[in-house]
């Protein structure tokens, strides 16, 4: 009988989940809502009754699974499975893979939701099975994963491939959510691009973004992109800083670890090359000839996928 991983996606508001083949197709994907009720003690026992039913629906054995590789947010201990504290869900010292192993009867595995998600860029998405790799996901936040000689670093409790929080404004920042002022995720995330645009529009009424800030009271990042696209130079000024902040970032970063490829994910690397040609050139600029050499900078073409994919990787190289 030939095998199928489970990749499971955790999120604060859905869970995705996935039957995935040994080298890494999708057979079977499909989302349930994320009860956080209880301090999520329930999520569990959703997971294992949604696999189930799923089996079921499929007319599959549960001799089918080989495994679950698990993607959940907040602080993990990699070895055991261990969540220290998931804001989001509600779990504060919660052994996520021995609840899990127990209820489905699976070995599991669990990481942090960004390392799965560049793990499956890697094995199946613009990574092209990059050993070395860097990814970027740009969305409300700043999140991404580092992956070198084929291995996700961790550090030594967890915490590598906190990329969203290198200070890239040392003195007068704008408050970060880690507590902290001047993180790249003050400026690069898409809540960032909105801030320093409306900062922007405010101090000229020539342009269409101030236009679109009394009539809305907001401008969106995809509004920026757009606005660039028609020639807006408010908005073509809050990209250029934007990618000169994150190109010094990546560069820095390239420069300590010499990835072959470089993936740029989330929502806002949908604004494609208005934002790529912007950050390939800041990059280059800063970082060492021979490391932009070997890297190749890409967007990311997994979506949503990119977390299930990872984790049946995972599962498959942790049973």
């Amino acid at each position: 009988m030939e095998k199928w991983l489970v990749g499971v996606d955790l999120g604060g508001t859905t869970i995705k989940i996935a039957f995935v083949t040994l080298d890494g197709h999708i057979v079977e994907k499909w989302e349930i809502p994320t009860n956080i009720s209880e301090d999520g003690k329930h999520i569990v026992t959703d997971i294992t009754e949604s696999i189930h039913l799923k089996l079921k629906d499929l007319s599959q054995p549960k001799e089918k699974l080989e495994a679950i590789g698990m993607g959940a947010p907040g602080f993990i201990d990699m070895k055991t499975g261990f969540i220290f504290h998931a804001v989001n869900i509600g779990w504060r010292d919660y052994p996520l893979k021995e609840e899990l192993e127990k209820a489905t009867g699976l070995s599991v595995i669990v990481d942090n939701d960004a390392n799965i998600a560049a793990i499956g860029e890697m094995w199946r998405g613009a990574g092209d099975g990059e050993g070395n790799l860097l990814m970027v996901t740009l969305g409300t936040g700043v999140g991404g994963g580092i992956i070198v000689n084929g291995h996700i670093m961790h550090g030594t409790n967890g915490m590598a491939g906190e990329i969203g929080h290198i200070t890239a404004i040392p003195n007068g920042g704008a408050p970060c959510n880690c507590g902290r002022t001047g993180c790249i995720e003050t400026i690069a995330s898409a809540t960032g691009i909105s801030r320093i645009s409306k900062e922007k529009a405010l101090q000229d009424t020539s342009s269409s973004l101030h236009t679109l800030l009394e009539q809305k009271g907001d401008i969106k990042a995809k509004d920026v992109v757009a606005a660039a696209e028609k020639g807006d130079q408010v908005a073509i000024d809050t990209l250029e800083e934007v990618t000169f902040h994150l190109g010094l970032v990546i560069s820095n970063l390239a420069n300590s670890i010499n990835p072959g490829k470089i993936v740029i994910g989330g929502g806002v690397s949908k604004a494609g090359h208005t934002l790529m040609e912007r950050l390939e050139q800041k990059f280059n600029h800063f970082a060492l000839k021979r490391v932009a050499e070997g890297a190749e900078m890409k967007v990311a073409t997994l979506g949503n996928d990119a977390g299930v994919i990872g984790g049946a990787w995972l599962a498959k190289h942790n049973r």
